[in-house]
């Protein structure tokens, strides 16, 4: 029996128990009294909506589940960001269905709202991946309209999406089950096809009480945008149901009559599995996330059974690159390697840090990729690069730059997985989320920070500490201790994966079991975009 590998894997299983908690909590939306309201409504909740209308016997994504978790407590919260979204399959198509929660707040958009819209449509456009708006919406929610409303990337963004979409040829189906109110009233409208509930399902610019303020005029709700007026009158919608279950029907019927897209040349063989019991995962990764380990036993427990080539395995031994498959689908692998390692000149490296051969061989790698069209997979648990004169003097920010360009202008897929520790520069050299990874999701234990919690609540202590001494305040080492404890907590806080996804710098917080899958679906959904760029870095110090 090993004594480390068990108490490992129980924090893992500790970390997973609670993350199931968060998720049970965030699948009620606004609250089983909101839920039961809709239900006295006769109206399916989202989560229902998307159970009916998704094939059950295919793998189901939830992206952002835990956008806004922890935000917005004074107003109540705003549960899975007030949309439930995933990738999924309709009638054998891969697709996104986005979903309007009517039971938080009415489904009124908040600031996380537009925010995880135009990320569900940013992988849209990358994939030419359709999709699927159940639509559900009081619109802006107005107390924080001067955070929603007028800048780029704010409510109107999603309209301009709709039209660039449509002009890409991705279909879009909008099934209207509620409210659909001001702003909102363009998305089912710009989209190919709208369905519509009669007696639920409503659209209009202005709805009863401010038409009857702006010009006086008393109407229904029915009579001003409901199913019948809509497609008897205006001509707006296409069609009409009397139940949700037979409009989810005939979503279904469209998606099975969607012609077969083009696809990409992304190569995939029969899939074969792992080497090693992912379900080992949970026991070889640490739970001191500044202890070392092999990052080779988490890879031999994701890519297909002997399927890893290492790519320049004697140099630059700190990063982990080489060929393998990922459930068929070919993959170059970039993976912090976090043992203490020795290299052929005799020189220790610390697992984790980036020094400048495993840069400059990273960079290379990356490149050999585009050149081969073989779709990327980064594997973070990075601390930064190396720091000090002997690496200053060697060109350590000369070798990170040449990474962080190969990684900026790299044209195939990229999909990246936090495992550890996400920090700093590492960030960025491995794909973290302003480098454009088609897909990124974390572990529990992920950490993600400009710098380590220890190394920056001591910079911020210093900091704090001399401000005071600068105003002739005497700092008894008591006083100094308890500014420490709440910044580590405070920090603490801060380097959580679930402060991470709740403000979507990942799409999703994941089982370690489920890393294969998660990857295997991304790529799923990259090969629905034929178009890849020319590979072009621009200037390379070297």
């Amino acid at each position: 029996m090993d004594i480390t590998f068990n108490q490992q894997e129980d924090t893992m299983k500790q970390a997973l128990a609670k993350l199931r908690r968060h998720l049970d909590e965030v699948s009620l939306g606004g609250g089983k009294k909101a839920i039961a309201k809709q239900k006295e409504r006769g109206k399916l909740t989202a989560r229902e909506r998307i159970a009916y209308l998704c094939d059950k016997t295919a793998p189901i994504i939830e992206i952002g589940q835990l956008a806004g978790f922890g935000m917005y407590e004074a107003e109540g919260g705003c549960p899975a960001g007030g949309t439930v979204a995933v990738m999924a399959y309709v009638s054998g198509r891969q697709c996104l269905v986005v979903a309007n929660d009517q039971t938080v707040k009415a489904g009124a958009w908040f600031p996380i709202t537009g925010k995880k819209n135009l990320r569900l449509q940013e992988i849209a456009m990358e994939n030419h991946l359709p999709v699927i708006y159940l639509v559900d919406s009081a619109g802006v929610y107005l107390p924080m309209q001067d955070e929603i409303f007028p800048d780029k990337e704010h409510f109107g963004r999603i309209f301009r999406n709709n039209a660039k979409m449509s002009a890409m040829g991705i279909t879009q189906i909008a099934a209207v089950m509620g409210a659909c109110v001001a702003g909102g009233a363009y998305l089912p409208i710009m989209s190919d096809e709208t369905l519509m509930v009669t007696g639920k399902g409503s659209i209009f610019l202005a709805g009863p009480y401010l038409v009857k303020a702006a010009i006086g005029e008393e109407v229904d709700a029915e009579t001003l945008g409901g199913a019948d007026t809509h497609t008897s009158i205006s001509g707006i919608a296409d069609y009409k149901f009397d139940t949700e279950e037979a409009c989810l029907d005939q979503v279904k019927r469209i998606m099975d009559k969607i012609g077969a897209p083009a696809k990409a040349s992304f190569d995939r063989i029969i899939p074969v599995a792992p080497g090693k019991n992912p379900e080992e995962l949970y026991g070889v990764f640490p739970s001191d996330g500044s202890k070392p380990y092999d990052m080779m036993e988490v890879i031999e427990r994701i890519v297909d059974g002997g399927s890893f080539d290492a790519f320049k395995s004697d140099y630059g031994q700190t990063i982990l690159c080489g060929y393998a498959r990922i459930d068929g689908w070919a993959v170059g692998i970039v993976a912090n390697q976090r043992k203490i390692v020795k290299s052929k000149k005799g020189e220790m490296q610390m697992g984790g840090v980036i020094y400048n051969d495993s840069a400059d061989k990273a960079a290379r790698f990356i490149q050999n990729c585009n050149q081969k069209t073989i779709p990327l997979v980064f594997l973070q648990d990075v601390t930064g690069f190396m720091v000090g004169s002997r690496s200053e003097h060697a060109g350590i920010i000369k070798d990170g730059a040449k990474l962080v360009n190969a990684v900026a202008n790299s044209v195939v897929p990229k999909i990246t997985i936090i495992i550890g520790n996400s920090y700093g520069a590492g960030n960025y050299a491995m794909c973290g989320k302003a480098y454009d990874p088609r897909f990124i999701y974390a572990w529990p234990s992920a950490k993600i920070a400009v710098m380590g919690g220890e190394q920056a609540a001591k910079t911020l202590l210093q900091i704090q500490v001399s401000a005071m001494k600068a105003q002739d305040k005497t700092v008894a080492p008591e006083e100094e201790k308890e500014l420490l404890d709440k910044i580590k907590a405070k920090y603490e806080i801060q380097t959580s994966p679930y402060y991470a996804a709740a403000r979507l710098w990942v799409d999703a917080i994941i089982d370690p079991m489920d890393t294969r899958k998660v990857i295997s679906e991304g790529l799923s959904a990259a090969s629905h975009n034929p178009e890849i760029a020319p590979f072009k870095t621009g200037v390379f110090q070297v």
